[in-house]
């Protein structure tokens, strides 16, 4: 069965990761998926990522989460945004800042996935497709 909003099973398998205190996710890969964990990557809300081969011989993306000190995962709150049902679109004056520049938003422009912040310098506008802090 098709899966109807992948970005979203991938934000809320993260979410259920971080809250149970696991080291890494598992979840099935796509070029979105993969953009979306390099900038949680960049802005230093994980550790790393990586694809796995599986012996079916799919490919999946392996996210490893990051913890500070005590315990405390970095990854306070995970939203989706923008959905199929309802897409939701910003321009560049209406791209908001998360936590006063705590956190990021992940937005989907013309030029590729980027930050807010990237969206910003590039005076770009697009979907807002998700909220990190």
């Amino acid at each position: 069965m098709s899966m109807t909003d992948p970005i979203a099973d991938m934000l809320t398998r993260i979410r259920n990761a971080v809250s149970s205190k696991h080291r890494r996710v598992d979840m099935p890969a796509s070029k979105v998926k993969t953009e979306i964990a390099r900038l949680l990557k960049e802005t230093h809300f994980i550790t790393d990522y990586k694809h796995v081969t599986t012996e079916q011989g799919t490919t999946l993306l392996r996210v490893i989460l990051k913890y500070a000190q005590g315990g405390q995962p970095v990854i306070r709150q995970l939203q989706r945004v923008s959905s199929p049902g309802l897409r939701r679109y910003v321009g560049v004056t209406k791209i908001p800042r998360v936590r006063n520049g705590l956190g990021v938003a992940i937005l989907s422009t013309s030029q590729g996935l980027m930050t807010d912040r990237q969206a910003r310098q590039a005076r770009t506008g697009g979907e807002l497709l998700a909220i990190v802090w």
